[in-house]
């Protein structure tokens, strides 16, 4: 029951995030973005990624190397 319920609730929160982007983008209209514009886009989110990666990259590293434990 509980998985169910998660699972609709996230569902339900998905469909609110797409429609809403959809909505938006449709009622923007007729919007232009320059060249530089779409570089930066792409280039931020490259980055984005980029640095999310490397991050997770070092959690695991961490966590595998024992540098994470608690002595006590």
């Amino acid at each position: 029951m509980k998985a169910t319920l998660l699972i609709v609730t996230l569902g339900g929160i998905l469909l609110l995030a797409v429609v809403g982007a959809v909505w938006l983008t449709l009622d923007i209209g007729d919007v232009r973005m320059s060249t530089m514009g779409v570089v930066a886009l792409i280039g931020g989110g490259v980055l984005s990624l980029a640095v999310g990666g490397g991050l997770m990259a070092l959690v695991f590293f961490s966590a595998r190397r024992g540098y994470d434990d608690i002595d006590r």
